[in-house]
Formats: C-alpha cells, structure tokens, sequence
C-alpha cells in the first residue's frame, strides 16, 4: 500500500506526481484526436455555456494570459471557440465553445473518461472531496509567495 503523506512537501510532491501521470495518459488519448490537455481544460471550461472571460479561463487552467490568447486563437482557428465581447463589461472578451465545439469536447471527454474507467475506485469520491477542500483552504490563504510569519526588515540607508 502507498505510503500515506506525512508533511506539506510529501503531499506536494505525491501530488505533482499524480498531476503528472494523470496529465500524460490523458495527453496521449487526447494527441491522437489532435488536441493538447491545456486544450481540452479550456474546452471543458466552456462546456457549461455561460461563457467565460478570457481572465477567468487563464485563472481556472493556470495559464498565463499570453499562452491562453495562442491557444484560444487556434481553437477560433478550428471552429471550436469564438470569442465576443461582454455585454456587461465592454472592456472584457468572452469565450464560448461553438456547436461543433461542444460535439467535440463531448466526443472527446468521453474517450477520456473511458481511458480513465479503469482507474476509477469507490475512493474517487472521498478523494475528489478533500481535494477540494484543500483548493478551498489553499485559495483562501495567504496570497501566493506569503511566508510564514512578519517579514524580515531590511536596513536602508
């Protein structure tokens, strides 16, 4: 049986690892379909139809602003998004998957979730739960690059 995670670093590192693995079988299930998991993460994001400002979408998937723009430029490019301004806010744009969007990440997503059936265990929902309380506390603390207690003062002249 596994070793359980002792510290903050060991469940870092088991994590990473997992990310890693999980990412790498999912990446080769999508490259035969012609997609890269950065692009699937954004097509599931837009999944939900609301429409999602392109911050929000680099935020969720962890990419920088930039990264995401090329990206999204080629889902365009592939009739898989379109962008449109928001009518709430002018000064932000939206993206939303288009019909043949939405077939593909639903074709898609299901060739994924049959490549990862054997996986699956009656831990899945346990382990999905404390994961997300554990964004949940991560999201809420410190903001990122905060350490532990007051900071060292530094002498100036």
């Amino acid at each position: 049986m596994p070793e359980v995670p002792a510290t903050p670093v060991d469940l870092l590192r088991a994590l990473t690892r997992a990310e890693r693995l999980l990412a790498r079988r999912v990446g080769g299930v999508l490259a035969a379909e012609g997609l890269t998991v950065e692009a699937w993460r954004v097509l599931c994001l837009l999944a939900d139809g609301q429409g999602h400002p392109m911050s929000e979408v680099a935020a969720e998937e962890s990419l920088p602003p930039g990264t995401l723009t090329k990206l999204v430029d080629q889902l365009v490019d592939q009739n898989l998004v379109y962008r449109r301004i928001d009518p709430q806010d002018r000064r932000r744009i939206r993206a939303y998957l288009t019909a043949r969007g939405r077939r593909e990440q639903e074709r898609v997503d299901a060739l994924v979730r049959a490549d990862l059936a054997d996986l699956t265990t009656d831990d899945d929902l346990a382990l999905a739960g404390a994961l997300s309380a554990l964004v949940d506390r991560l999201g809420a603390g410190r903001p990122v690059g905060a350490g532990t207690g007051p900071r060292p003062r530094v002498a100036t002249r």
